[in-house]
């Protein structure tokens, strides 16, 4: 990367440090840890760009190298095949990644229980069974009235 000159007859200012900046920054915020399947995690002391650019691009993938890519960003390589391989199941998986989210933002600001009774009251709203095909067409449509076609 090629560094900018100064126009003619302008002074040049030392250059701002974003890499000394955010580094001292970041060493200076708390970071919440945790063990799973006899191994140590250290969230990251925010949640990473690459996450949220991944979580937006892929929030209706089903693609198990989507989630794969996102994980990594939070827990390293491979964790979702490490993971699923030790027997980690979907309850636990939604427990660990609402209990991560909160933790990343505010070290220490949920429990496990915590994270667990919201999986289970998000879990209960969002899976109200929806009515089948046939169920549908049984419903009748309600009637709107006939338009003259004119504007009002």
């Amino acid at each position: 990367m090629t560094e900018p000159t100064p126009l003619d007859g302008e002074q040049r200012l030392d250059a701002a440090d974003f890499d000394a900046f955010f580094a001292e920054e970041s060493a200076a915020r708390p970071r919440q840890t945790l063990t799973l399947y006899g191994k140590t995690y250290t969230l990251p002391d925010s949640l990473p760009l690459m996450f949220t650019l991944q979580a937006e691009r892929v929030q209706h993938s089903s693609d198990p190298d989507d989630v794969r890519s996102m994980l990594a960003t939070l827990f390293g390589c491979d964790t979702l095949d490490e993971w699923a391989a030790a027997g980690m199941t979907e309850r636990q998986f939604g427990v660990l990644l609402i209990w991560s989210g909160a933790n990343i933002k505010t070290p220490g600001s949920l429990t496990m229980q915590g994270a667990a009774e919201l999986y289970d009251q998000q879990e209960a709203q969002g899976k109200a069974p929806a009515p089948n095909r046939a169920a549908r067409r049984s419903k009748p449509k309600p009637k709107r009235p006939r338009s003259s076609g004119k504007r009002s």
